[in-house]
């Protein structure tokens, strides 16, 4: 049908964005949780008990014992599940499906993050869940949050959270990884975020030509499952993307490397607005930070584990800019019978994984570069 919408799908993985948006503005939103005076208060310090000088006895305040910041006791490792779903609204009881996957691990000291991609199609065991009706079975990792997400006896309202739940322990299972919380993100307002940072310089990294749209922005026309007239070009370089390009750009998998470079590709994005929003600083600008927030809508699903997401924002909050590592998970896929059942991880991916757990991710990386991904 010439002129019609395209059905969209949003692979992707840009909870991490969120993370990161927390991560660098979450020291002003808890900071000014910690430090605005009660009602009741006046004006001036707070003193404590009175104690007598040394050299005149006259009684003098002590000082008021600090209130410890949101997140004191968070001191890592951390791990945080971070998704971008597949959510169509328009459609009753559609489920939401787990079109990004990534996992956010801070070792302890909270000095460093390791930021990598699971692959939609990775085949995975995921685990019975009785919330759901579930019984468990062996599939793609995507399934795990549209399985979860089904509510018995009222298929028409599917769970985002209860979804979130069963994916969080799959990848728990899969990774060995304990994780702490997690963030599930839809993309309606992602453009207008990327936009209210005043869009993003990004290395591109291949020539990419767009699948869904026109170089003025509008959606191409589709016939059937063929999309029709001018695409939209994003040439190798240094460039500076619009809110719907960056979207656009991070969503085409029809490229050389396939899903993986497009999970590049989402995890370079995510890079490139972490360093803009340290460089702004963001985190010393409540008036950004509202304007972040308003952006954000309900585009966001937080899942703390029984913590505060202003816990996690303030803990993070001193990571450098340059403390965010990408790592790509090589990974290549799996037949039966001369059929695609979908992805499994390499080796060296999976002994990356086990790095993280002994707490040895550098000297991993160190001996294995490639799996870094650069600028």
């Amino acid at each position: 049908m010439t002129g019609a919408r395209p059905r969209r799908r949003w692979p992707l993985g840009l909870a991490a964005l969120v993370s990161v948006l927390l991560v660098a503005a979450g020291a002003v939103v808890a900071t000014r949780l910690v430090s605005r005076p009660s009602p009741s208060a006046s004006p001036g310090p707070v003193a404590g008990p009175a104690t007598p000088t040394a050299s005149t006895g006259t009684p003098t305040p002590s000082p008021a014992s600090p209130t410890p910041p949101p997140g004191a006791d968070l001191t890592g490792p951390l791990n945080l599940l971070l998704v971008g779903v597949d959510t169509r609204v328009s459609v009753p009881g559609w489920e939401p499906h787990a079109d990004a996957v990534l996992v956010l691990h801070v070792p302890a000291g909270l000095d460093r993050a390791y930021l990598f991609s699971l692959p939609r199609d990775l085949v995975v065991d995921i685990p019975a869940y009785p919330a759901a009706g579930y019984p468990g079975g062996r599939t793609k990792l995507t399934h795990a949050m549209s399985y979860g997400s089904r509510v018995p006896g009222d298929r028409a309202h599917p769970s985002t959270p209860q979804g979130y739940e069963l994916l969080r322990r799959t990848v728990s299972r899969y990774t060995g990884l304990r994780i702490d919380a997690g963030a599930v993100v839809t993309f309606n307002g992602f453009d207008k975020l990327v936009d209210t940072l005043g869009g993003v310089d990004l290395y591109v990294d291949q020539r990419v030509v767009s699948i869904h749209r026109r170089p003025d922005g509008r959606y191409r026309d589709r016939v059937g499952s063929t999309y029709t007239g001018p695409q939209m070009i994003y040439e190798k370089g240094d460039r500076h993307l619009t809110g719907w390009q960056a979207l656009d750009y991070a969503r085409q998998r029809y490229t050389a490397g396939g899903d993986y470079t497009r999970q590049r590709h989402q995890q370079q994005l995510i890079r490139a607005l972490a360093g803009k929003i340290l460089d702004q600083g963001l985190a010393r600008d409540p008036a950004r930070v509202e304007q972040v927030a308003q952006a954000l809508g309900d585009t966001l699903v937080y899942v703390g584990g029984g913590r505060r997401l202003v816990d996690f924002a303030y803990a993070l909050g001193g990571l450098p800019a340059d403390g965010f590592v990408l790592v790509g998970l090589p990974g290549d896929a799996v037949g039966s019978g001369g059929s695609y059942r979908g992805e499994q991880l390499l080796p060296v991916s999976r002994q990356f994984l086990a790095a993280l757990r002994a707490g040895t991710p550098d000297a991993f990386l160190a001996a294995h570069p490639a799996l870094r991904v650069k600028r």
